[in-house]
Parts: C-alpha cells; sequence; structure tokens
C-alpha cells in the first residue's frame, strides 16, 4: 500500500473544514452545548483542532523543515483547551477562525517536497517523527474530532427524542 500524497492529503484536510463548518451553521449558538461537565462541546472540539493545527500539525512541520533533528516543541492540551475558553466564543467565529488557520496548513502541506516527507523531528516523549508521519496523522486525529463533535450534536438531540430513542436503540 503506497502512502497518500500531500495532494491527497490536503482535501481530506478540507473535509474536516467543511464538515464542522456546516455543523456549527446549523447548530448555531448550541455549539457551546457541553454533554456533561468534563465533556467538550462542539466549540470546544473546534477549539483544539485550532491548536493541534498550530502546534502539533503544521507547526511541528514547519519545526522539522527549519532544522535538522530539531527537538519539537511540545503542549499540554487539557491545559491549552481550559485557558482558550472557547465556549465564549462566537461559533461562527471560531469556525471560521480554524477555515483561516487550515487553509494556510493546506498550502504547507501542498509545498511539501518528496524531500521534505522525510525530514525527521525529535519528539522528547515519542522519537523520531517524519513529516510524512505527522502529515498521516493530521487527517486521522481530525477525524477522531470531527466525529466527537458530531456525537455531541446528537446527543443534544437525544434529548428531545423522546419515544422515537426505541429506534436508535432498536438499530434503526
Amino acid at each position: 500500500m503506497r502512502p497518500l500524497t500531500p495532494d491527497e492529503i490536503a482535501p481530506l484536510l478540507a473535509a474536516s473544514v467543511a464538515t464542522l463548518r456546516a455543523e456549527v451553521r446549523a447548530l448555531g449558538s448550541e455549539a457551546r452545548w457541553q454533554p456533561a461537565d468534563g465533556e467538550w462541546s462542539v466549540n470546544e472540539c473546534i477549539g483544539h483542532l485550532i491548536e493541534a493545527d498550530r502546534r502539533g500539525f503544521a507547526g511541528r512541520i514547519r519545526e522539522i523543515l527549519a532544522g535538522d533533528q530539531v527537538v519539537l516543541t511540545t503542549w499540554d492540551p487539557p491545559v491549552v483547551a481550559a485557558a482558550r475558553r472557547d465556549n465564549a466564543a462566537d461559533p461562527i467565529e471560531l469556525v471560521e477562525m480554524f477555515a483561516t488557520q487550515r487553509s494556510e496548513g493546506i498550502a504547507l502541506v501542498r509545498s511539501l517536497s518528496a524531500q521534505d516527507l522525510a525530514r525527521v523531528g525529535i519528539h522528547p516523549a515519542i522519537g523520531p517523527l517524519r513529516v510524512d508521519e505527522i502529515l498521516a496523522q493530521w487527517p486521522h486525529h481530525d477525524r477522531n474530532h470531527v466525529r466527537q463533535a458530531l456525537a455531541v450534536s446528537q446527543s443534544r438531540l437525544w434529548l428531545q427524542m423522546g419515544a422515537t430513542r426505541r429506534f436508535s436503540e432498536a438499530g434503526d
């Protein structure tokens, strides 16, 4: 099985934006709703993706491209999420911030050469990471949090489904 190229990864990254943009536009302020204490809202899922792009994906790729065998910067996602206070943000503004930042990340992805893909950075906890590995992890990580955001929407709808819940419980 051959690895996906940057030109094949880029549309996967764009698809995450399209899905979240559509969901947030449909939800409006309900994108701030949390299923339970300590569980993320749709807004918080998007805030995490913003930081993951900045610090974990595009950020690390840029670090690796800037030097040989560079020690990569680490970050603490829960601490950053708490500091961001994404539920205070306007959901539309937040998803558009994600879209803008993601388009910059997609441009970076499309600019990568075969030599760039083979470059390596050193993660303090994981060890050596190649750009092509980070590139594959990026949309994989997206899917986890897009799925999480969609599950939050489902949880919100579940609250008003009443007797129709039995359809879901019976497997539709």
